[in-house]
């Protein structure tokens, strides 16, 4: 077990995943001597500076799945520690695999849903680069994820879910994380480039069929709407089109009533006060008013 520190020969990874396997694999080895050696190479494996350079290969070969969330909690680290010291190739070639292998995983519907787990912590692994990364070392981002989500549904149902984390990673999430010029140039520039992600949601919720990927996209709406300039709910069809197409059907009725409420409730002037009464008249009925 031990020749998987030995980070000058290729890593083993049948042999990593043998060690996973028996640390976290079976619950009644818990306390013997095999059970506590794996558990210490697998400490000092995760621990090991060099570590990171084999996560591609982890990811790419392991069978399974416990295995590949070690390599993304490897980069994780990685990312939130030694970010900036890494030269720029090496930053580049990251990001570069990261964003493959979830285009890769989350185009086909079938390895999407077989690997959610696995995938849910990739997009997290990728907004977390994104945190450092953009938009200084990458400008495209909002228009590459865009042109993505129109190129498969699985693949823009995934993309929501990154949107989703994203928004939450920088409004929700920032004070303890970043710093306040730092969150405040990732929200204006979130909030510069919402037009193309608006877009992609309102086609997503005017013509999508897909339960699933409509359910993220009301989701990911919610993270929005109470940062985005006011002009895309109310000076817009938002708010008519949650009405009248998914207020009533029960699989989007609680989401899209949470987005409602959170409409409901932003603090804005008397211009919308029209808007406002017109919101209350299509989502109250007469009889509980």
């Amino acid at each position: 077990m031990e020749n998987i520190l030995d980070f000058s020969k290729e890593l083993d990874i049948n042999t990593l995943d043998g060690v996973v396997n028996l640390f976290y694999g079976n619950p009644a080895l818990a306390g013997t001597p095999e059970h506590t050696m794996a558990g210490g190479i697998l400490a000092q494996f995760q621990e090991h500076p060099e570590a990171w350079t084999k996560v591609d290969a982890i990811l790419e070969r392991s069978q399974s799945i416990q295995t590949k969330f070690i390599a993304c909690q490897i980069l994780e680290k990685l990312i939130n520690t030694r970010w900036k010291i890494l030269p720029d190739n090496q930053r580049q070639g990251i990001r570069n695999f990261i964003v493959n292998i979830i285009i890769k995983v989350s185009s086909d519907e079938a390895a999407l849903h077989k690997e959610k787990f696995l995938v849910n912590k990739l997009n997290m692994v990728l907004v977390q680069i994104l945190k450092q990364e953009w938009p200084k070392n990458w400008p495209s981002f909002i228009p590459e994820i865009v042109a993505s989500s129109k190129t498969s549904l699985s693949l823009c149902e995934n993309n929501m879910a990154i949107l989703k984390l994203l928004s939450e990673e920088i409004f929700d999430y920032s004070a303890e994380q970043m710093t306040q010029a730092k969150t405040k140039n990732l929200k204006n520039q979130m909030c510069g480039e919402f037009s193309e992600i608006f877009q992609l949601c309102s086609e997503v919720l005017e013509k999508a069929q897909k339960p699933s990927l409509i359910t993220v996209t009301l989701e990911t709406l919610l993270r929005f709407l109470n940062w985005i300039p006011l002009g895309y709910i109310f000076e817009t069809n938002l708010i008519e089109m949650l009405r009248n197409r998914f207020l009533e059907n029960p699989t989007f009725r609680n989401v899209t009533l949470q987005c409602l409420t959170e409409i409901g409730g932003l603090a804005v002037g008397t211009e919308y006060n029209e808007k406002f009464i017109m919101l209350f008249n299509m989502t109250i009925p007469p009889s509980t008013r």
